[in-house]
């Protein structure tokens, strides 16, 4: 469940409640792009975010996080292991077809197929039984509690159009082949996509067969990636864009002292942080030639210790950062507060590395984006200027998010030694980090998808299977709080910070600023 904290840090802006008269156009640009539409190929805040305008899942949530009633207009759980699905009846896509389980039952297997990088929105092991055309079940194998809450960003595809346009198969995101349904859309949502330029350009136009009542008075909305923050806050401020997101933190005050524009910050709910390879035997980009390093804890621990996280907040981040002992937000889990931070220390991490049998440092090849998070290749630079003082050389490879993912989860292994990452777990649960980051996973990506460094600890493992299955939230935090400290004795990753939202909009756009960072443009309206 959200903390009541959090809810009433997420910012609503006005009141959407009615549809303001007149029609108007948005434009807006984000730092990255849009290259896929293929609602499974990408498991990314901002692509599931860009996507949720046009398609929907059977749940949703509003403006403060809440989980509402999407596709499915009821569930229940009529056996213990059975939750039923009631779908709308009269909803259809975009091109005119009804919604029916079937969409529902293939989806399920589209989302689990290879390729797809949302897998585990729902357990292999589950089975999807379609009672009648507006009625679904799924048979779980175990108690879940938490089964639905992440199907906000499972997003349901029309049967009947992905195998008519040979789209079955899901386009990875490091796929240089798309299909049909990564360059076009076919959704239920509240804005069709009209027209998209992988890259460059794409253009939603409202959907008047929407089966819900729109609160929002866009007819129109056109999206640019603009990487550059300079040329980004500029478009904002002439009056060329309507929105930008996000905007450095040290454009803020200016903006915000504009006339015409306005600048919202608020909590986020991601968390920014460091992972190494501790799977293979040697690195793959280093200059330790046998071994592998970063298998020894004192190296991580070493590492932890030599960054100066209060620092990064202050000169990187501008104190738009709140520094993070474990990997969830403290909004999400009731016991973060038992845990610190392992002590910025130089000369102790020297020490560390010594122990270890690198006295004299080593080489290491950093993977970071450059257009992701607040500020990461500004991050990256300062965690590779911060090592240096102990002895380790990084060199850094900061890219474009299209070229980072595609790279560090490439099909053939994980093609990194070192990385950046941030990650919003979709439940808003521990659980689905403990899945995704954490679990173990072997060489060929089976288990923890986002387990980029192959950390892995059976004990953590066994752990997150009964958090999975636990009802009484006494307990579940309990074993969450036993999971997340093993996971930080061992130093198996280096949390640095929750970042800080900072949008720029124009005066006259009233829009909710929600702490998972998703624009969805049915909370908008333009005077």
């Amino acid at each position: 469940m959200i903390k009541k904290s959090l809810a009433v840090t997420a910012l609503f802006l006005g009141c959407v409640g009615a549809t303001t008269a007149g029609a108007e156009t948005l434009k807006f640009a984000f730092q990255g792009t849009l290259n896929q539409l293929d609602p499974y190929s990408l498991n990314e805040t901002f692509t599931l975010g860009a996507l949720s305008n046009a398609y929907e899942g059977l749940t949703r949530r509003d403006e403060n996080l809440q989980i509402q009633p999407g596709l499915a207009e009821r569930w229940e759980v009529v056996e213990p292991n059975r939750w039923r699905f009631h779908l709308r009846k009269g909803v259809k896509f975009h091109n005119g077809n009804d919604f029916t389980a079937e969409d529902v039952a293939f989806s399920a297997d589209r989302v689990r197929a290879e390729g797809s990088d949302l897998g585990t929105r729902i357990n292999k092991d589950v089975k999807v039984e379609i009672v009648d055309d507006h009625t679904v079940d799924f048979v779980l194998p175990g108690p879940n509690p938490i089964l639905h809450y992440e199907w906000d960003t499972w997003y349901i595809m029309d049967k009947e159009w992905t195998e008519a346009n040979n789209a079955v198969k899901v386009t990875s995101a490091s796929d240089t082949t798309p299909n049909h349904a990564a360059l076009n859309a076919n959704g239920t949502g509240p804005f069709k996509i009209a027209s998209h330029e992988p890259g460059v350009k794409t253009v939603y136009e409202k959907n008047d067969g929407w089966w819900d009542t729109p609160s929002h008075n866009l007819t129109k909305v056109e999206f640019t990636p603009i990487g550059s923050d300079a040329t980004r806050v500029a478009a904002l401020l002439s009056g060329e864009l309507d929105m930008v997101y996000p905007i450095p933190v040290q454009d803020v005050k200016r903006v915000d002292g504009n006339a015409g524009t306005k600048a919202l910050t608020g909590p986020e709910l991601r968390t920014i942080f460091l992972g190494m390879d501790q799977m293979r035997d040697e690195l793959l980009y280093s200059d330790v030639k046998g071994k592998n390093p970063f298998k020894d804890a004192r190296v991580r621990k070493a590492f932890y210790q030599a960054i100066d996280i209060e620092g990064i907040k202050r000169k990187v981040m501008r104190d738009l950062s709140t520094p993070s002992a474990i990997m969830i937000s403290p909004f999400l889990f009731s016991k973060s507060d038992e845990f610190e931070r392992y002590p910025y220390d130089p000369e102790a991490a020297k020490a560390l590395l010594a122990e270890a049998g690198y006295a004299d440092g080593f080489t290491v090849s950093m993977d970071c984006p450059n257009d992701r998070y607040v500020n990461d290749e500004p991050i990256c630079q300062a965690v590779a200027a911060m090592l240096a003082r102990i002895g380790v050389k990084v060199d850094l490879i900061a890219q474009p998010k299209a070229k980072y993912f595609a790279k560090v989860l490439a099909s053939g292994g994980y093609d990194t030694s070192f990385y950046l990452l941030g990650w919003t777990p979709g439940s808003f649960d521990s659980w689905n980090i403990l899945e995704n980051l954490i679990q173990c996973r072997d060489e060929a990506g089976a288990g923890g998808a986002f387990n980029l460094g192959g950390y892995c600890n059976k004990e953590v493992d066994a752990l997150k299977d009964q958090i999975l299955v636990e009802n009484d939230p006494e307990k579940r935090d309990d074993l969450i709080a036993q999971a997340y400290k093993i996971v930080h004795d061992e130093a198996g990753y280096i949390p640095l910070h929750q970042q800080g939202l900072a949008w720029g909009v124009a005066d006259g756009v009233e829009l909710a600023q929600r702490a998972d960072n998703q624009f969805q443009f049915r909370f908008v309206t333009k005077n």
